[in-house]
């Protein structure tokens, strides 16, 4: 029987995106690899909560420690106290689509090979990942998981013992591995980064001190004190060594590259720089851009912590209208923590509660990223009724989402998605609010204008710069995706 994704129900009413990946090289002695990719997970601990690993190689020997939880719950002094202060080291924090917690799929993945060993970490979803794996089966491989980085391993592994060096054999996998993914690998006697050729999802080349890093964003590098050099192109590969910074291309490249327009709405740090563009500055032109589409008369402007803050301070600079704290998060309850109906329920309860004060008898404006489900906005609106709210407005600072994702983000299914099934005027009394508008697709594409790269918006517009899948993987069986 084919396992379904989870229903409306059964997860947070957020889009997330699926991991955050690290690694460094170390050229000065003074540096511990373990500390500084623990304080770098600590960094991209927004890009997934549900688990958190980090290998180390020590003069050609791998130690890893994964775990699900938190970064912090993962590496307490026993568990550090099992990675040995190497040369290189990588990274990962996990957030997974499923609605089981498969541990085979922690990261980084050690795989033991007959040429050597490397550890891999990834972000992304490679879209070919039913031929490749039925491919690789046939051929006697046996998996432990449904990652992404098992299948990258195996398909590294197998042209490895095809070619004459490792670089040979990862862009060779390049090659046949179609999708999006920001991949870090721990080799015995270097770190290599690769990004698809699409550019989908976030990598960046950072030093601290002689020390190379890469990182999935470049608010890790500043707040492990070193400097920003570049972001990994789309189709590069990077390889670090004894001898420094070397980098290859792909030998296929795309006609168009895609990154991930909602990086900038929801997924990245405020604080990161990617393609040239400040996050924070992209948000709040979406506040300013969603003024310009929605001149509202009101008292008092508001954002959904967190990323819909930065959105709200836009729209209350256009307008005039003063901007204020509505909302209190509780930032002690993980992203993705719970499962069932009346732990969602709870959840939702206890991580957001108004600020009666500021908004009692008001006319307030709350802007949020996005709408998935319909579930949070309903419970967001009914807080501002029962803290007395005069009226409630519901402004979100990205289009309806209309189609799936296939590069990263768990948008799997359009029937979850409440865009589908409801006009705007049907949303907005489905969620209780005196009005509703969605930033429209024109302007979110003005938000990373000055980008170095092309967008993706096909979660938005439908129309996808790289060949979507025509199956998807779910357990051990391959379903076919409806159009």
């Amino acid at each position: 029987m084919i396992k379904n994704y989870v229903d409306i129900d059964s997860k947070q009413d957020k889009a997330f995106d699926e991991c955050g990946v690290f690694g460094i090289y170390r050229n000065d002695e003074d540096l511990d690899v373990v500390e500084i990719t623990q304080d770098a997970l600590y960094g991209l601990q927004h890009r997934g909560q549900e688990s958190a690993g980090i290998t180390v190689n020590c003069n050609g020997e791998f130690s890893t420690v994964k775990e699900l939880g938190m970064v912090s719950e993962v590496f307490n002094e026993k568990a550090l106290s099992r990675l040995k202060n190497g040369k290189i080291a990588v990274g990962h924090v996990r957030y997974t689509s499923s609605d089981t917690l498969d541990r085979a799929s922690n990261q980084p993945l050690v795989l033991r090979y007959k040429e050597g060993s490397i550890a891999i970490a990834s972000n992304g979803s490679i879209t070919n990942f039913p031929e490749i794996r039925t491919e690789l089966e046939r051929g006697g491989a046996i998996f432990q998981s449904n990652s992404n980085a098992e299948l990258m391993a195996y398909v590294i592994a197998s042209e490895r013992c095809l070619t004459d060096n490792l670089e040979d054999a990862v862009l060779r996998s390049m090659d046949k591995l179609k999708g999006a993914y920001s991949t870090v690998i721990c080799a015995p006697s270097r770190l290599i980064g690769m990004r698809d050729m699409y550019g989908f999802r976030p990598l960046c080349i950072g030093k601290v001190k002689n020390s190379y890093v890469l990182s999935s964003e470049s608010c890790v590098i500043d707040s492990l004190g070193g400097a920003f050099v570049r972001d990994v192109e789309p189709g590069e590969m990077v390889v670090i060594d004894e001898d420094g910074f070397h980098s290859y291309k792909a030998r296929f490249t795309a006609e168009q590259t895609s990154f991930c327009l909602f990086e900038y709405v929801y997924v990245a740090r405020p604080d990161s720089v990617i393609n040239g563009v400040s996050v924070h500055q992209a948000r709040f032109k979406a506040g300013e851009l969603l003024y310009k589409e929605y001149p509202l008369d009101a008292d008092i402007v508001c954002g959904v912590p967190d990323s819909g803050l930065i959105a709200a301070e836009g729209y209350a600079s256009a307008s005039g209208i003063p901007f204020g704290m509505g909302f209190m998060k509780n930032k002690f309850i993980p992203r993705g923590a719970g499962t069932g109906k009346n732990k969602i329920k709870r959840l939702m309860q206890t991580r957001l509660t108004a600020l009666k004060a500021n908004v009692q008898g008001k006319r307030v404006i709350i802007i949020d990223d996005s709408i998935v489900r319909g579930k949070t906005s309903a419970h967001i609106v009914k807080l501002m009724r029962d803290a007395g709210a005069k009226e409630v407005h519901m402004l979100i600072s990205s289009p309806p989402f209309v189609c799936p994702c296939y590069f990263g983000i768990d948008i799997q299914d359009k029937e979850n998605l409440i865009a589908n099934k409801m006009s705007v005027d049907e949303i907005c009394k489905y969620i209780g609010a005196d009005s509703l508008g969605y930033l429209s697709l024109d302007s979110v594409r003005k938000i990373a204008e000055n980008a170095n790269i092309g967008l993706c918006d096909g979660c938005f517009s439908g129309s996808y710069n790289a060949e979507i899948p025509r199956t998807i993987f779910i357990d051990k069986y391959a379903k076919k995706i409806k159009n």
